[in-house]
C-alpha cells in the first residue's frame, strides 16, 4: 500500500531521522484531507486545552481551511515512518495576542503543539521527545529563528512539564485576552509562557 503522505504527493518542509524513533517528515497540513485524523485528536478529553472539543470534523476544517490563507500562522501535520502522529502550528507572535503579554524579540516563533495520543500511530517511550525535537529543528534551524515561545495554559501541566524538559525555560504566567477570529472565539487564557533559545537548544 502506498503511503498518502510520501513525496511527491505530500512535500516535507522537514525530514529527521533518529535512531529507535524512525523518520518523521513534517508537511503542510491539508485542511481537508488531514481533517479525520485532526478532529480524532482534538475532540479527546485530552485535549481540552486546544480549544476545539465539540467541534464537528467539518468545523475544524474550516478553522483549518481559514489558517491556511493567512501569511502569519501556519499549521503542519507530522508524519512518522507513514503514521500521522502530531500536529504543529506556527506563528509570528507579533501578529497574535500573546504580543500583548511579553516583549516580541527579533527571530522569535510562536508554537502551539499537539500530539496524537499514545497508541495512536504507533506511539512509543521517548517519542514526545524525538517530536518535540523535530519541531524545534525545524522552527529554530529550517526557519533559521532564534527563539520558540510557547503559552500552554497554566492548568495543562503535562505539556508545561514536557516543554522543560526539553530545555524551555519558564517565562511569566500571563493572560492572554479574549478575542474573536474568523470562525473561531478564543476566550481569556491564562498561560505559562515559556521560551526556548537556538543556543540552548543546539549549543555550539
Amino acid at each position: 500500500m502506498s503511503d498518502p503522505y510520501a513525496a511527491p504527493a505530500r512535500e516535507a518542509v522537514h525530514e529527521e531521522v533518529t535512531d529507535g524513533f524512525g523518520t518523521v517528515r513534517i508537511l503542510p497540513l491539508d485542511a481537508a484531507a488531514d481533517a479525520e485524523a485532526v478532529h480524532r485528536w482534538v475532540s479527546q478529553e485530552r485535549a481540552v486545552f486546544w480549544g476545539m472539543n465539540g467541534l464537528t470534523r467539518d468545523q475544524v476544517a474550516e478553522i483549518y481551511a481559514h489558517l491556511d490563507t493567512l501569511d502569519t500562522h501556519h499549521a503542519f501535520l507530522a508524519v512518522r515512518d507513514g503514521e500521522p502522529v502530531g500536529l504543529l502550528q506556527t506563528y509570528e507572535p507579533e501578529a497574535d495576542r500573546v504580543s500583548e503579554c511579553y516583549e516580541v524579540r527579533p527571530g522569535d516563533i510562536g508554537v502551539h503543539v499537539l500530539l496524537a495520543p499514545a497508541g495512536d500511530g504507533g506511539a512509543r517511550p521517548g517519542w514526545s521527545s524525538a517530536l518535540l525535537g523535530a519541531f524545534v529543528s525545524y522552527v529554530l534551524l529550517g526557519l533559521d529563528r532564534r527563539r520558540v515561545v510557547v503559552d500552554p495554559d497554566v492548568r495543562n501541566e503535562r505539556a508545561i512539564s514536557r516543554f522543560l524538559r526539553q530545555g524551555f525555560e519558564a517565562g511569566p504566567v500571563v493572560v492572554l485576552p479574549e478575542i474573536d477570529v474568523p470562525d473561531v472565539h478564543l476566550p481569556e487564557k491564562h498561560a505559562q509562557l515559556a521560551f526556548l533559545r537556538r543556543e540552548t537548544a543546539f549549543p555550539g
